[in-house]
């Protein structure tokens, strides 16, 4: 069997965007209802806003897609419904 080089999803390489090979990524998770901000440390130091509509936003960098994947089960185990978890430019 012969292994053939991919190109593009698996290239490590973005689309876009002008975050460096070693830099984080920055994310937002909405999820519906308040949550204190007393979990902030929980989340790795993600920053808690808590919006009028009654919905949470997380927002901050996250180093890879497992980091990420922790966040949601964290989200998950907390009972809290996800609406959306979008990858967003740094400041």
């Amino acid at each position: 069997m012969t292994a053939r080089k991919r190109r593009g999803a698996m290239s490590g390489k973005s689309g876009s965007g002008t975050h460096g090979p070693n830099q984080p990524m920055v994310y937002e998770i909405r999820v519906n209802g308040h949550l204190d901000r007393r979990w902030t440390d929980w989340f790795g130091g993600m920053t808690i806003t808590l919006e009028e509509n009654g919905d949470t936003l997380l927002t901050g960098p996250v180093v890879d897609q497992a980091a990420l994947y922790g966040l949601l089960r964290k989200v998950r185990d907390l009972g809290m419904p996800l609406i959306s978890a979008t990858r967003v430019e740094p400041p």
